[in-house]
C-alpha cells in the first residue's frame, strides 16, 4: 500500500508521542487523538483508532513492565474490575465535548503541575494499598471517562496512585500499563460498529507506536523514581493542552 508524505509525517508524530507516554506506562490515545486533529483525520476514524494504538503500546507496556518486576496485582485489580464495564458503557456513550473536555483539561492541569512542582511526592517515600471499596469506585469513575474519551485511563489513574500513595512511582507505571489495555479492548467492545471506521494506514502507525513504546518502556523501566514523576508530570501537561484545545 502507497502511503503519502502527510501519513509518514503522522506516524513519525505518532512514535515520539508513544516514545514519551510509554516511559510511564501509558498508551498515548490522547497524544494519538490530537494528533489526528492537527493532521484533519476524520472524527469517526480518530477514536477506534487512538484505542488499537493503545492496544499496541500498553500491550508491550504491560509485558516489559511485568517482566521487569514492576506491575502489583493488588493495586491493580480494584480498579480493573470497576472500570471495565463502565468503559465499555462509555465506549458507547457521545458526550459533548464542551461538557467534559474543560473539567478533565483542569484536572490534569493540577496533577501535571503538581508532580513538577519541587515538593516531593509522598508516594516517593511511602505508601499503602488502596482499599478495595474505594479502588472500585474510583475505578469505577475512570471506567467510564476512559470509554467517553476514547482513552485507556492511565492520565487519570497514574496521579491517583501517586497522590493517595497507594504505589511507588515505578510500579504506578506497570499499573497503568495493564489498566489502559484492558480498558482500551472494553471500550472498542463497547461500541464495535467504530472499529469499520479504522483507517488504511493503521499499519504504518501501529508500527510506529510499536517502536515509539519500545524506546519508551525502556526508559521507563531504567529511569529513577524522581525521573518518573516528572516525566508523568510531562504527559499529564501535554494531554491538558490536548484537552483546552491549545493543540
Amino acid at each position: 500500500m502507497d502511503f503519502s508524505q502527510t501519513d509518514y509525517l503522522l506516524a513519525l508524530a505518532m512514535m515520539i508521542g508513544a516514545t514519551l507516554y510509554s516511559s510511564v506506562g501509558h498508551g498515548g490515545a490522547s497524544a494519538y487523538i490530537a494528533l489526528m486533529a492537527l493532521f484533519g483525520v476524520q472524527q469517526p476514524v480518530m477514536k477506534p483508532t487512538a484505542l488499537v494504538l493503545n492496544l499496541v503500546v500498553s500491550g508491550l507496556g504491560s509485558l516489559r513492565f511485568a517482566r521487569a518486576g514492576q506491575l502489583r496485582w493488588r493495586t491493580l485489580w480494584p480498579f480493573l474490575a470497576g472500570s471495565l464495564p463502565f468503559a465499555f458503557i462509555g465506549g458507547g456513550l457521545k458526550v459533548p465535548a464542551e461538557l467534559y473536555r474543560p473539567l478533565v483539561g483542569a484536572v490534569l492541569l493540577y496533577a501535571g503541575l503538581r508532580l513538577l512542582w519541587p515538593r516531593p511526592v509522598k508516594a516517593q517515600a511511602e505508601w499503602r494499598d488502596p482499599p478495595v471499596w474505594l479502588a472500585v469506585l474510583c475505578g469505577a469513575g475512570i471506567g467510564l471517562l476512559s470509554g467517553i474519551t476514547g482513552t485507556g485511563g492511565g492520565i487519570f489513574l497514574s496521579p491517583l496512585l501517586l497522590f493517595m500513595a497507594w504505589s511507588l512511582p515505578k510500579p504506578a507505571s506497570g499499573v497503568a500499563a495493564l489498566f489502559i489495555l484492558a480498558n482500551s479492548v472494553a471500550g472498542l467492545a463497547g461500541n464495535v460498529a467504530q472499529v469499520q471506521a479504522l483507517p488504511p494506514q493503521l499499519p504504518l502507525y501501529a508500527g510506529a507506536v510499536l517502536l515509539g513504546g519500545l524506546a519508551g518502556t525502556t526508559l521507563g523501566i531504567r529511569l529513577t523514581a524522581p525521573w518518573v514523576v516528572r516525566a508523568l508530570g510531562a504527559v499529564l501537561l501535554v494531554a491538558s493542552a490536548k484537552m483546552f484545545g491549545v493543540y
